[in-house]
């Protein structure tokens, strides 16, 4: 676990951050290889990936601010200055704003721009939570004596009993140790790691689907079904909050994703595969128009 990487002077580069910057990197490869495939502009996935990024990052920072507004108001400066507190439902909703801002400046159409996103979105998760598991930013799971479970001495947040929890009688978050000493005994579930082989898995299955005809939005109708399946499994084991019965805020998230996912999937099943193609040739020509 490597929370800090190095320090440029005043500036802390965060092993978390720079894993996010390379997920952004990595969305932008495959967005770009997908521009070539369907004969669009490659500069729209920069655009698409700057974008979003922006704008994502501003969703992912509200959504924890938001979410936890008493701590933040108790530490005001925390809201900006801090290497954690950033989270992926606020992100993936200000991307996905990000990119649909862009397609309407390019006049690409909405489905053909999701299908081309969902893939990098998958991989760009994967990628983000390697920086979760180095960082320690407390998205590890509960307790565990699994052969791999693992301890996060070096988190970002900490390794105490207000981080290192287990669910209590009535499913309430209560500590795991009663000290800092104690909490070095505790393992937990590597959380972040199940993440990541999920979405590789993911993005594996999306990334297969892009050269088969299909009305445009159905790939990203099918992250909405998977991504959210993932997220919603991953979070029996980790250290969050259940809201609803065994339910965490997280899971009831993800069944919304996969609920819009399946009705999507379902209402573009008997739609004609060639309003893809259509749909490619008129991206193509909007391109050439926003270029010229």
């Amino acid at each position: 676990m490597i929370p800090v990487l190095f320090h440029l002077g005043p500036l802390t580069v965060y092993s978390y951050g720079l894993m996010m910057a390379l997920g952004f990197l990595a969305a932008d490869y495959v967005i770009r290889l997908e521009c070539i495939r369907r004969g669009l502009d490659p500069e729209y996935s920069s655009s698409i990936v700057i974008a979003a990024a922006v704008a994502g990052l501003i969703g992912s920072r509200v959504y924890a601010i938001l979410d936890d507004l008493p701590t933040y108001l108790a530490d005001p400066k925390s809201m900006i200055f801090s290497g954690s507190g950033f989270v992926f439902y606020g992100g993936m909703i200000g991307g996905l704003l990000g990119a649909y801002l862009v397609s309407r400046w390019y006049r690409i159409g909405l489905g053909v721009t999701m299908d081309m996103c969902a893939p990098a979105l998958a991989i760009g998760q994967a990628i983000g939570r390697i920086g979760c598991q180095l960082s320690g930013d407390g998205d590890w799971g509960l307790p565990s004596t699994v052969p791999w479970a693992m301890s996060y001495p070096k988190a970002i947040v900490g390794w105490s009993p207000d981080t290192v929890l287990k669910l209590g009688d009535h499913y309430q978050l209560v500590p795991a140790c009663s000290s800092v000493a104690d909490c070095l005994n505790v393992r937990v579930h590597p959380a972040p790691v199940y993440e990541t082989i999920l979405y590789v898995g993911v993005f594996i299955i999306l990334w297969s689907m892009r050269k088969t005809s299909h009305p445009a939005g159905r790939i990203m109708y099918w992250y909405l079904l998977l991504g959210g399946s993932a997220r919603f499994i991953v979070e029996f084991w980790r250290v969050n909050p259940r809201v609803f019965y065994m339910l965490s805020e997280a899971q009831l998230i993800a069944l919304g994703m996969m609920l819009i996912g399946a009705v999507g999937l379902i209402l573009t099943r008997e739609k004609n595969p060639a309003v893809k193609d259509q749909g490619e040739k008129v991206s193509r020509e909007a391109v050439g128009a926003a270029r010229a």
